[in-house]
């Protein structure tokens, strides 16, 4: 898979970035309608579980800690003030709930690549490998897994910032999560890390909305106990569907 982009026309910003946010639904849908995948799954499922009740009981004992250092108690009666504590709970759960789902995608890295390599395969009709070796590959997941896990303390960060924090943060720790998320497809296909970053510039509205998709479901009762895995066979599904976009139409055509 070429990392250099295609020159074609490509649809709406809003219709990009819909169709990558689908593909998180899209990863729900394809895991639980193929029970051979559920063992692969089963694994990373439970770690998620730990990992967010964690991330979220951290952010529920640090809560006090980081209100009596950020905001001086004399002040804390002001409407701004009330403003800024809500923003600071607020911000303080989503970071403890992503900082958990960045654990829990690092502890289950190995079984994670191998439900998005069967998924592939079954896409695809046989194993996609391009890369340089496994341990190439899992070196190369691992690194974009610490990627995200080093987005988590900016992503809080940024969400105490007034106005602006907040959706810098969301878009920050969207596209850290879709990076991740696709880290173990675009690495079959022989891609680098500097390449995988430049495949995210060429598609970000579709990455952004694939993030922003993933990063929802973690507040969703249930389906959040899924995120790991469903991503996981979301993001592969993301990729290949892009993959196929670079096809030029009389190739596809032929292959049809």
């Amino acid at each position: 898979m070429d990392a250099a982009p295609p020159t074609f026309e490509r649809p709406g910003a809003l219709r990009r970035t819909g169709a990558g946010a689908w593909h998180v639904l899209a990863g729900f849908g394809f895991l639980l309608r193929r029970p051979s995948l559920w063992p692969l799954a089963a694994l990373p499922a439970l770690i998620a579980v730990v990992c967010l009740v964690g991330g979220a009981l951290l952010a529920v004992y640090s809560v006090g800690w980081i209100e009596n250092a950020v905001l001086p108690a004399e002040n804390r009666l002001s409407t701004l003030s009330f403003l800024l504590t809500i923003m600071m709970y607020v911000a303080t759960l989503g970071a403890g709930l992503v900082l958990g789902l960045a654990v829990a995608l690092l502890l289950s890295a190995p079984a994670l690549e191998a439900l998005s390599s069967r998924v592939d395969a079954l896409v695809r009709g046989g194993t996609v490998d391009r890369s340089k070796g496994w341990k190439w590959e899992m070196t190369q997941a691992f690194r974009g897994t610490l990627y995200f896990l080093a987005a988590a303390p900016g992503v809080f960060l940024l969400t105490l910032v007034p106005v602006v924090g907040p959706p810098l943060a969301l878009l920050w720790g969207s596209y850290a999560l879709a990076f991740q998320q696709t880290d173990s497809a675009l690495a079959r296909r022989g891609l680098n890390f500097a390449d995988r970053r430049a495949w995210h510039r060429y598609w970000k509205l579709e990455c952004l909305g694939f993030g922003l998709a993933g990063l929802v479901t973690l507040v969703v009762p249930l389906a959040n106990f899924l995120v790991g895995p469903a991503l996981a066979v979301g993001g592969t599904l993301l990729v290949l569907e892009l993959e196929d976009q670079l096809i030029p139409p009389d190739v596809a055509a032929t292959k049809a």
